[in-house]
């Protein structure tokens, strides 16, 4: 008997999923195209601010800022973006507990992308049978034409995506120009074209080979559903019956007559299968591979109905549920996750909003650390740093907080005028008799008293006075 190799490579098959209308797949569209308005109108909502570019989101590398609307992130804010990591990890672990990967089946980008790709495939090379037949065709006029102008539309797409995201790194009106005229910075050209390349790979080429191979989201999933994870489910018990699934031929049309021959209600129609952008048959049970977007449910749905029969042979449901047991959905794992994603939310707000549009402080300059005057009064210098965060002209006064007849030499400034996003550094001397302390090193504050701008309250920067 002769021997044959096994291969240790599957073979690749290309999958075409059929178009199919219903709520999933309503839903799907919905959050498309409001991704996709985001994505690519965003670096071109205007946003006046006094300082810096007039874009409403922007990501400003050399001046170390991001602008997002009226706020304004700045180097030393990289925690927020911790938090934020840790909001999306956490929240990603509690949708995945109750709805399983709904997040892939709907909000990610390789899903959004893909579904895009396979729009303009399916605007220029037909329905799913058109293409499944244009596959199978030699290479020929209408081929090379078509395939051709998917894979051009598809650049042409993927580039766009690439220079949309290059657009959020500066003023989008003048680093387009640039882009197009080569005076762009290098970085742009290769993360744009970098990008191209990647999406094109990846939404266009690979598709749902990157969930099944590539996502690790994909491997690890089955660690966090448990029995009481909504996942889209097929009914077996009720599809299949005594005797199985059967086509619905002359005597096995009515459902009556179909229970009374012991068969289920699934017709065996194979549009479940038709419409997955995996390729998988959900009958088969739950498979890794499975984005769960529902739109199996959406099919089986459109066959129940045209058929006069209840839906729900394919739907949303527990493995509990499943066996007419009942889904706890709130337990220790999804209080925890929930808690946690609470946690980070109310992090996130209290952090924003206790922060401080102006930050002063003051630095006593230590070469020498005192000097003695003719007088025989002590000097003291600092070097006074304030910083204005806000997008408002600020001015204060500046003066001195238990630290009694000491005089404040400000080198003829009056007061201290910060322009918006503004720093200012400041040389102040204190001269003091030492007659009046009798410790070394007295503690006292300087005060900046508001005079114009928003701040209403006085700022306290702490230090201290050091006599010999």
């Amino acid at each position: 008997m002769k021997d044959f190799p096994i291969p240790v490579v599957a073979e690749s098959i290309q999958i075409h999923p059929r178009s199919i209308k219903g709520r999933f797949r309503s839903f799907k569209s919905i959050v498309l195209y409001l991704a996709y308005a985001v994505f690519f109108i965003l670096p071109w909502i205007p946003w006046s601010r006094p300082v810096g570019e007039n874009q409403a989101v922007l990501f400003d590398l050399v001046a170390k800022k991001f602008y997002i609307f009226g706020l304004v992130v700045y180097a030393q804010d990289i925690f927020w973006l911790a938090a934020l990591l840790f909001l999306a990890a956490v929240l990603l672990f509690f949708s995945t507990a109750l709805v399983g990967r709904a997040f892939c089946g709907y909000f990610c980008f390789q899903t959004l992308w893909t579904d895009a790709f396979r729009e303009v495939e399916k605007m220029i090379q037909g329905d799913r049978v058109k293409r499944v037949r244009l596959d199978k065709q030699p290479w020929n006029k209408e081929k090379i034409i078509k395939k051709g102008s998917t894979h051009l539309i598809w650049l042409f797409f993927a580039f766009w995506t690439g220079l949309t995201f290059v657009l959020f790194w500066g003023y989008a009106p003048d680093l387009i120009v640039k882009f197009f005229t080569g005076q762009a910075p290098s970085a742009a050209y290769i993360t744009a074209f970098g990008l191209m390349t990647t999406t094109y790979i990846a939404a266009g080429l690979m598709r749902e080979k990157v969930c099944q191979h590539v996502c690790p989201y994909a491997r690890f999933q089955s660690v966090m559903i448990d029995k009481d994870t909504l996942v889209p489910t097929y009914d077996p018990e009720r599809g299949e019956g005594k005797q199985g699934r059967a086509k619905p031929i002359k005597a096995l049309k009515t459902q009556e007559a179909r229970h009374d021959a012991g068969v289920g209600d699934c017709v065996d129609c194979g549009l479940c299968v038709q419409v997955c952008p995996t390729g998988i048959d959900i009958r088969d049970g739950m498979q890794y591979e499975c984005i769960q977007c529902g739109l199996c449910v959406d099919a089986c749905d459109q066959i129940m109905d045209a058929r006069g029969w209840d839906r729900g042979l394919i739907r949303y449901e527990s493995e509990n549920g499943l066996k007419h047991g009942k889904t706890h959905f709130f337990k220790l794992r999804t209080y925890g996750y929930g808690i946690a994603t609470l946690g980070a939310i109310f992090f996130l707000l209290w952090s924003m909003s206790g922060h401080k549009i102006i930050e002063a402080t003051a630095r006593q300059i230590r070469s020498p650390l005192y000097t003695t005057l003719s007088d025989g009064r002590i000097k003291n210098a600092y070097e006074v740093k304030v910083d204005n965060k806000s997008m408002f002209k600020q001015s204060f006064n500046l003066s001195l907080k238990d630290l009694p007849e000491a005089v404040l030499d400000m080198g003829g400034i009056k007061n201290v005028s910060l322009k918006p996003d503004e720093k200012q550094r400041i040389r102040v001397k204190i001269i003091r008799d030492p007659n009046k302390s009798l410790a070394k090193r007295t503690k006292f504050q300087f005060i900046l008293t508001p005079i114009e701008g928003k701040i209403k309250d006085p700022i306290y920067i702490n230090s201290q006075f050091i006599i010999p």
